[in-house]
């Protein structure tokens, strides 16, 4: 039986997947998308306190990955070994993504326990002999409609294409198993209705079940053309389809079948972070399989749109694929995982251009927020030795600052831990940076230290104190998204010694005021977002 919404809420370990990446070729700005999305929203869980585990991996099975490796002169397993430790995990490494565990479907940890899930539908009925005949695409390794199939042009003039690869599909038929899908539209559209927010955002939940009250099929679980995949247990001259071999990682990863106590703490998911062209997959088939063997679903199947260049989805299959290097090499990382959560609202579609991520980094991180951090220290610097002032009584101005953290604070948790709202919770933080980059013009804190009275004095020290508690909270509510600036902002104001590291600050306690002591010893450390250079011409 599916556990519903409730009884989820008692689950010790929150935990985010990402889909596990196809390893035909190196990975790309989409695929990096997904991957700090996932790294951003469980850091930010990590500092409220919780217990989390963030997976990602790779899906190295299937027609695809034999035929690239076979295009490339090797075999399978050498090709995806090659392709993981020398493109893909270095990449996290990279752009620093705090995975828990890396799953890889050619592991016996998962391939064995595969197999035992596979037999467990079988022993209870749920999987059946039968043919099979149909266009299938390779690139999605998926069967298709004939109704969803576009008319070829041009070089494919007269013949039917996938309408994500618009390349021509297959004609394939093959005596296979099935597993019986058909049974479980009315139990996942009763769970949809009982958990409207399984499915983000609602026009994916919209398309889902308008798919899934259309009528399902019984789906086919097995091929029998090519053996490069997981064994059916039963039937050794069948292998199991890519698409439940891949799915299954969210439970093999965890300890499905080798430690249950592992397996209750952790499972199901909470999160699982997908494309928008995977969405049925594990939305309807996921589900299913579980319902079918008894086990809990997700608590949220979380849609990202696609990214855009030239108005074509990214991929390297249509030549827009994009190496993220290309990006961090100009931008640096962790502008570079800032701008693609900051422009793009979780969920939809988004356009990438190299101009508009010039003009945001300039604006909103080397005007706004890194030179915010740089004229508070110097200001501290020149006017208090490097020791931050005690303030003195607060006005209204100050009074405005402090409830501005408040609300910004409590909207950036809300929108970024429970909503999966990036963009807007990025921009709350965003927002109150300008106002206290405002504050600082208004306050004019350079004419006041001309005044050397003693209530001038008492009078610069609270202007001080002010921005420099404002940027003490923005370290800790900006740490999960700039993690290396974040913990450099950390060291200039002098913090640690008092409130101890970073990565142990609370993001629900960010916006409580006046956290910051008296006497820190503030530092002017190297520029946070150095001006840009012009990219060489090719």
């Amino acid at each position: 039986m599916a556990a519903t919404g409730t009884e989820q809420t008692g689950q010790q370990t929150y935990y985010v997947s990402t889909p596990i990446y196809y390893v035909n070729d190196a990975p790309h700005l989409g695929h990096a998308y997904t991957t700090v999305a996932g790294d951003v929203l469980t850091r930010w869980h990590r500092q409220r306190g919780e217990k989390v585990w963030y997976l990602t991996g790779t899906d190295e099975h299937g027609q695809k990955i034999m035929r690239t490796a076979e295009a490339n002169g090797v075999s399978p397993q050498a090709w995806c070994d090659r392709l993981v430790e020398e493109a893909w995990k270095p990449l996290w490494r990279h752009l620093e993504i705090a995975n828990d565990d890396f799953i890889r479907t050619t592991e016996a940890r998962h391939t064995a326990r595969v197999q035992e899930f596979v037999q467990d539908l079988y022993d209870r009925g749920e999987i059946y002999q039968g043919g099979y005949e149909g266009p299938y695409c390779v690139g999605c390794e998926e069967y298709k409609t004939y109704g969803e199939l576009l008319d070829g042009e041009g070089e494919y003039a007269g013949q039917k294409l996938c309408p994500i690869h618009r390349t021509p599909v297959e004609m394939l038929q093959e005596e296979n198993y099935f597993f019986r899908l058909s049974a479980y539209g009315p139990k996942l559209l009763e769970h949809y209705e009982q958990n409207p927010g399984f499915i983000q955002p609602e026009s994916a939940r919209n398309e889902v079940v308008n798919f899934v009250r259309q009528g399902l099929e019984d789906l086919s679980i097995s091929r029998s053309t090519f053996d490069w995949g997981v064994k059916v247990p039963w039937d050794d001259k069948h292998v199991i389809y890519v698409w439940i071999d891949a799915l299954l990682n969210y439970a093999t990863a965890v300890g499905y079948g080798a430690d249950q106590a592992r397996f209750e703490d952790v499972f199901p998911a909470d999160v699982h972070l997908v494309g928008k062209d995977i969405l049925r997959f594990h939305a309807v088939i996921w589900p299913a399989m579980l319902m079918a063997n008894g086990l809990p679903l997700p608590g949220k199947i979380a849609a990202n749109g696609w990214l855009m260049v030239g108005g074509e989805k990214m991929s390297k299959s249509n030549l827009t694929g994009i190496s993220p290097q290309q990006l961090t090499e100009h931008f640096g990382v962790d502008a570079y995982r800032w701008y693609f959560l900051r422009a793009i609202a979780f969920g939809q579609d988004g356009s990438f251009s190299w101009e508009d991520f010039s003009a945001r980094y300039t604006s909103e991180l080397a005007n706004d927020f890194g030179n915010l951090a740089s004229r508070v220290a110097a200001m501290v610097g020149k006017y208090f030795d490097g020791k931050l002032p005690e303030p003195a009584s607060a006005g209204p101005a100050e009074q405005a600052v402090t409830d501005g953290l408040a609300t910004a604070a409590a909207e950036a948790d809300r929108r970024i831990g429970d909503e999966l709202d990036f963009s807007g919770g990025i921009a709350a933080v965003f927002d109150f940076v300008k106002q206290v980059n405002g504050y600082l013009t208004e306050q004019a804190p350079w004419k006041v230290a001309k005044d050397e009275s003693a209530e001038a004095q008492a009078r610069l020290a609270t202007i001080l104190y002010t921005a420099a508690e404002s940027l003490r909270a923005c370290a800790v509510l900006l740490n999960a998204v700039m993690p290396d600036t974040c913990r450099k902002l950390w060291d200039s104001l002098g913090a640690e010694p008092a409130l101890g590291a970073l990565s142990d600050q609370r993001v629900q306690d960010a916006g409580r005021w006046g956290q910051l002591p008296a006497g820190a010893t503030v530092t002017k450390g190297a520029v946070l977002f150095p001006r840009l250079e012009e990219p060489k011409a090719d």
